[in-house]
Parts: structure tokens; C-alpha cells; sequence
């Protein structure tokens, strides 16, 4: 059975419209460069640095983060957004050291290979890896968590795919930020939220498929996970901003693992925007969302331990 937490999400006063407000307009300030490299540079600049009081270990396929206080051998792996083409340690470890203290867990980030250098599968190849590699240095499958934003989110659940598919034991829970599950954007929301997401665009989502996909289907079910079997995953719980183009991938996959028996928490938080989590220095929702969702994360690991 699926979970819905969306009715006690907090709801947003006049103070957090106010510093939405104040974000997107620094935000808005500066125009997307349109040479890959000088975008991803781009992209970094919307970064803060990790915490003074989180290790930052660099480790064979990225860097190993770990707060001050962790559960015992817990070991979260995560999975950046940026459209399968920006995004690094320097644009989200920020925010993912935040979350691994949320969760009281180490957090692995994976570096993984972008795209359009690296189409696909090379992002699943070393995500796939990644989690091996947990398990090679002797974690067992219940102590690990996975994580993701965005493109990552949506690597995350094909990541799931991919292991379940071989046959290799499945992480304790997934956990999604405004998750990328169908890169045919096919979603209501695509059309119905087009003129209300300041964040994404149609352009922009279709430009960055087709890098990542160079030819291959978007309804492959390792490209776009809401079109794979459902049946078997770990507890998901995902988080999605109200005005999202996105926002219909979360709930199409949400619904997808109900329907296949599985279990599943979709929050959506009013007025927030794509990946809002990002701006945990700027705005307080961004916090409150990452405490609920590293608050769910060790939850669902120690009831699986």
C-alpha cells in the first residue's frame, strides 16, 4: 500500500513567499550560458560550502561525506541532478551533507559519468558500481539507502531496475527530490504547470534528454523508470514542489508502485520549486523539507536492520 504524507506538509507563510521570492530573483539575474562547460561552471556558482563539521573523503567513483553523529554503519548513496549533464560535488554536496546529517548517515556521493560526453548507460554503469562497491567492502544491503534529485532521482529508480534485474539484493529504501521518470514527457504537468515553473523548461528538459539518451528510446524503462515493472522496490518516498513541471512524475510513479503492491510516500510542497533543497542557506522550507526526508531515510534503514 502507498503512503501519502502530503496532507501535514507544511504550508508556506508570508515569510517563506517572501524569501522564494528574493531566490528566484538572484536567480533569474544571470542568463544560462549555452556552452556546456561554461554552464555546468554556471551551475556551481548556485553552491555553498559543505559544512565546516562534515568530512568530505575523496574515495574511488567520488566522495565519501560523514556528518558529526552517524547510525553505526549506515551508508546513503547519492545521485546528483543537473539533467544528466551539470551538476558535481561542488554544486550539491551542500545540500547532501545536510541531508546526510538529517539522516544520521554516511553519505556516499558518486561522481558519476555526464553526459554528452558519456551518454547513456555510462551514469547507470557507475551508479550500478557504486552500490556494488558498498557491498564488496562488506555492507549488507539493509544498511545501505539511496538518494537522488532530479535526473538523479530518476537514476536512482533505474539504478533499482538494474539491480533487480540482476538479481542483487536492493538497498533498504529510496528516497527521490523532484525526481525525472519520464524523459517522454508525457506528464499533465508538462503542459499544465509550463507558465507556473520558474525553474524548468520544456527546451531546456527535451535539450538534456537528448544528450543523454543520444538515440536510444525514452521509454526504455533504464532511461525513463515509470515505464519498468514496479513490483518489488524498497519503500520510496519522494519530495515534489507544487509547481513543478515535474510534479507528474513523481505522482505517476508513486501511483505505479501502489499499484504494484508496494509501499510509497509522495509529499508535495506548496509553492516550492524544482529541487528547492538546494537553497537550505536561503530559504526555511528547504531545511524543513531535508529534515523530513533524512528523518524518513533512518527510519525506514533501522526498521529494515
Amino acid at each position: 500500500m502507498t503512503t501519502s504524507a502530503q496532507h501535514d506538509v507544511p504550508l508556506m507563510s508570508d515569510d517563506d513567499r517572501a524569501e522564494l521570492d528574493r531566490l528566484l530573483t538572484a536567480l533569474a539575474a544571470d542568463e544560462w550560458p549555452e556552452d556546456i562547460g561554461e554552464a555546468r561552471k554556471f551551475y556551481e556558482t548556485w553552491g555553498v560550502p559543505v559544512a565546516d563539521d562534515i568530512e568530505v573523503e575523496e574515495r574511488p567513483g567520488g566522495h565519501l561525506l560523514t556528518p558529526p553523529e552517524t547510525d553505526g554503519s549506515l551508508t546513503g548513496l547519492y545521485l546528483h541532478g543537473g539533467g544528466y549533464v551539470y551538476g558535481s560535488l561542488r554544486s550539491h554536496g551542500h545540500m547532501v551533507g545536510e541531508i546526510a546529517r538529517a539522516a544520521r548517515c554516511r553519505m556516499f556521493f558518486v561522481d558519476y559519468r555526464r553526459a554528452p560526453e558519456h551518454p547513456y548507460p555510462a551514469a547507470l554503469d557507475d551508479a550500478v558500481a557504486a552500490y556494488r562497491s558498498l557491498l564488496a567492502e562488506g555492507l549488507s544491503a539493509h544498511e545501505v539507502v539511496f538518494v537522488g534529485d532530479s535526473a538523479g532521482g530518476g537514476l536512482v529508480l533505474a539504478t533499482l531496475l538494474k539491480l533487480r534485474s540482476a538479481g542483487t539484493a536492493l538497498p533498504a529504501a529510496a528516497a527521490c527530490i523532484s525526481p525525472w521518470t519520464d524523459l517522454t514527457g508525457s506528464g499533465e504537468t508538462y503542459r499544465t504547470l509550463e507558465h507556473e515553473d520558474p525553474m524548468l523548461t520544456k527546451p531546456v528538459v527535451e535539450l538534456v534528454s537528448a544528450s543523454y539518451r543520444a538515440g536510444t528510446p525514452p521509454t526504455d524503462p533504464y532511461i525513463s523508470p515509470l515505464f519498468g515493472d514496479l513490483a518489488g522496490l524498497p519503500p520510496v518516498f519522494m519530495q515534489v514542489g507544487s509547481r513543478e513541471i515535474l510534479l507528474s512524475d513523481a505522482q505517476r510513479f508513486i501511483d505505479g508502485v501502489r499499484d504494484a503492491g508496494g509501499t510509497g510516500v509522495l509529499e508535495v510542497w506548496p509553492g516550492m520549486v524544482h529541487v528547492w533543497h538546494l537553497h537550505h542557506s536561503r530559504l526555511a522550507k528547504a531545511r524543513e523539507a531535508v529534515t523530513r526526508l533524512g528523518g524518513w531515510l533512518h527510519d525506514q534503514a533501522a526498521g529494515a536492520r
